[in-house]
């Protein structure tokens, strides 16, 4: 039975093999950032129309601006449903092979990936945050001469930000887990560094537990972070 050096010298020091882990983490890191990016980006939009389709009086409205309004609503279902509704790996699949062919970098094929793919759960994150606050918020605003879009940048959407919080945490670590089969494009993230190691030993289970234990650890790191960042805006609110 290999002792504990043996085991940190086979998996880690020969050929340098530490380095699939450094760099595959990196890259794994570098996915996830981006896609928030851009989940982020699209969350806020598409929830923004999705509750303003919901709050606003349609027959206030003037036929060319609700026929906007049924567009950019119908658009978001569509974007929403197609994209909960079907596998991250087929999407991730089709992106590289089809719909971003032309791209060479595996890496921002993975950020747009799954920063699509992430931008339906952030989207209905934050309209699950903007429906909880209550309607008197914009009544007063709109009352103080504010513009509805004002009222919603300035007064509506930092409450819903707050609301949202625990499941926006929640969504950046599933995020950061997804990006595990950037593999099958053939991108060198961590749990496919981890593989490499494996075929190159003819042993998994060692190169596979620790990809995961430094998953475990990036999560509890972002997890800590999140936490201070929670007390601090509960803080804010008693003040």
């Amino acid at each position: 039975m290999e002792n504990l050096k043996e085991i940190i010298d086979k998996f880690f020091i020969t050929d340098n093999r530490w380095q699939y882990f450094t760099k595959g983490l990196a890259t794994t890191l570098q996915v996830t950032a981006g896609a928030l990016l851009i989940g982020l980006l699209i969350g806020v939009v598409v929830s923004i129309i999705r509750s303003s389709h919901d709050q606003i009086n349609q027959k206030e409205l003037s036929p060319p601006a609700r026929a906007v309004f049924w567009v950019l609503d119908t658009a978001a279902r569509l974007y929403l449903t197609i994209i909960r509704g079907t596998p991250t790996l087929v999407q991730l699949l089709l992106i590289y092979f089809f719909f971003l062919r032309n791209v060479e970098n595996k890496v921002t094929t993975a950020t747009i990936a799954f920063g699509i793919n992430s931008g339906a759960y952030l989207a209905e994150i934050f309209r699950s945050g903007i429906m909880s606050i209550d309607k008197g918020q914009m009544e007063a605003g709109r009352s103080l001469g504010l513009s509805y879009t004002k009222t919603m940048r300035m007064i509506i959407l930092p409450q819903a930000f707050k609301n949202a919080l625990p499941a926006l945490i929640n969504e950046i670590i599933t995020l950061l887990k997804e990006t595990s089969i950037c593999g099958y494009i053939g991108l060198n993230d961590l749990t496919r560094g981890a593989e490499i190691i494996g075929g190159a030993t003819y042993e998994q289970f060692v190169p596979l537990m620790a990809a995961a234990m430094i998953y475990l650890a990036v999560v509890m790191f972002f997890t800590w972070i999140m936490g201070i960042v929670e007390r601090r805006l509960r803080e804010s609110d008693r003040r």
